[in-house]
């Protein structure tokens, strides 16, 4: 864990200083269950525990690799009446059923303090918020679908200026190709090949065939000629990649970045904890697109921590600290600079960030590009089975008819 510099825990004490923190009795653990395990993930939640610390709390860590196996024993743990203080899920529909239950604390005075109704982007507003209330605190923004690129790789390939149409991204690639590089880094998980699939239909397909086919699950649009050229597209992309890519983790795939052996990487910007974690500098030796020309959706995701029913009052003490800590100031902007999201507070001071972030930041004042990434307009049902054709259809020899065909199906209402 990272321990705070003085200067850095008089700062947090200072932005900690006005709001409202429940005290925390002496010796009442709080086990935090989380999936942060990679190396920039790991010094990110740090600032959490830190900040936790800092302010009387007992941090416990709990982190299990993997979103699904730390999603799946924490239900367990709540199902079974042992569950954690907190637990880590996606801004999604993930937790809807354990709400449905009656499992989850709800959140809505930190939701109050923070003026949620009115701050939080929609496609973020409208998951956490259900039948009126708030139950689930939100600790950041990320965007799964920006393109990643290694300097070196793009120098030794030629390639001056980043691409901003697909057409330019495809000769990019073809000129890694001939350089000797591996064009597209990419981990062979079915995760990581839907993140794909969502840049080619929101860069390819454009944001009203994005909304058509993931919010309203239009049939007609899934049948489209345009649908058919963005399943194209994904699976061209299948070209490009390297033999080993198959199971390959996704911070791994971004070390073939940092290490200069590959060209392009499509996935969220927390690998931008990777870079830093490498001691690489945004603008010098890696670059980020967050679309292909100016006007391109940015997909919302994020991180949230839901807090487990319970009558203990020492644990419901707890839970209000985390969640107020959580969405500090301080805090945020601690955790974020390192995890390589954007803070979800919209008076974070961006000067603090990279230049990507800075671009993210930017872009989440216009309204008009925010989309949700497929889980938020998706049930984990409908999310899973589009997840099972994309894999097929990029692993396997289906034809792009049999593709469409395959999802329209999956996403039926």
């Amino acid at each position: 864990m990272c321990t705070l510099n003085k200067l850095a825990l008089a700062m947090l004490l200072g932005s900690l200083a006005s709001i409202h923190l429940p005290a925390q009795s002496a010796g009442q653990k709080t086990e935090v269950m989380h999936w942060w395990t990679s190396g920039g993930e790991s010094a990110a939640v740090a600032k959490f525990a830190d900040a936790y610390r800092a302010a009387g709390g007992i941090w416990a860590d709990t982190a299990i690799a993997g979103g699904d196996q730390a999603r799946s024993v924490a239900i367990n743990r709540m199902v079974g009446g042992n569950p954690p203080t907190a637990a880590q899920f996606n801004i999604s529909r993930q937790f809807q059923d354990v709400v449905e239950q009656g499992m989850l604390n709800n959140v809505d005075d930190v939701a109050a303090r923070e003026n949620w109704d009115k701050t939080l982007p929609e496609p973020i507003r409208n998951v956490l918020k259900i039948k009126g209330h708030y139950y689930a605190v939100p600790v950041n923004i990320h965007m799964p679908t920006w393109i990643w690129y290694s300097k070196a790789a793009f120098k030794k390939a030629g390639i001056d200026k980043e691409p901003v149409t697909p057409d330019e991204m495809f000769a990019a690639l073809d000129k890694l190709k001939a350089a000797g590089l591996v064009p597209l880094a990419h981990g062979g998980q079915a995760w990581q090949e839907t993140i794909v699939f969502m840049a080619m239909l929101a860069n390819v397909g454009g944001r009203d065939l994005y909304l058509s086919v993931l919010r309203d699950r239009d049939a007609a649009a899934m049948n489209s000629e345009a649908f058919r050229k963005v399943l194209l597209s994904f699976k061209r992309l299948h070209s490009y990649i390297d033999t080993a890519s198959p199971g390959r983790n996704w911070n791994d795939t971004t070390a073939l970045l940092i290490n200069g052996k590959a060209g392009m990487q499509i996935m969220g910007d927390w690998v931008m904890g990777e870079f830093v974690a490498a001691k690489q500098v945004a603008g010098r030796e890696y670059g980020c697109m967050p679309g292909l020309g100016p006007k391109a959706p940015y997909l919302i995701q994020g991180d949230v921590f839901v807090f487990p029913k319970t009558s203990n009052a020492e644990i419901i003490k707890s839970q209000k600290l985390l969640a107020s800590i959580m969405v500090a100031p301080g805090p945020q902007l601690e955790f974020n600079k390192l995890k390589g999201s954007i803070p979800v507070r919209n008076d974070a001071d961006a000067t603090q960030m990279n230049v990507c972030a800075r671009a993210g930041m930017e872009i989440m004042k216009d309204k008009s590009r925010h989309v949700g990434i497929g889980e938020i307009y998706l049930t984990p049902d409908q999310n899973g089975a589009l997840t099972d054709v994309l894999t097929a259809y990029w692993n396997t020899n289906m034809t792009v008819e049999k593709a469409q065909k395959n999802i329209i199906a999956a996403l039926k209402n």
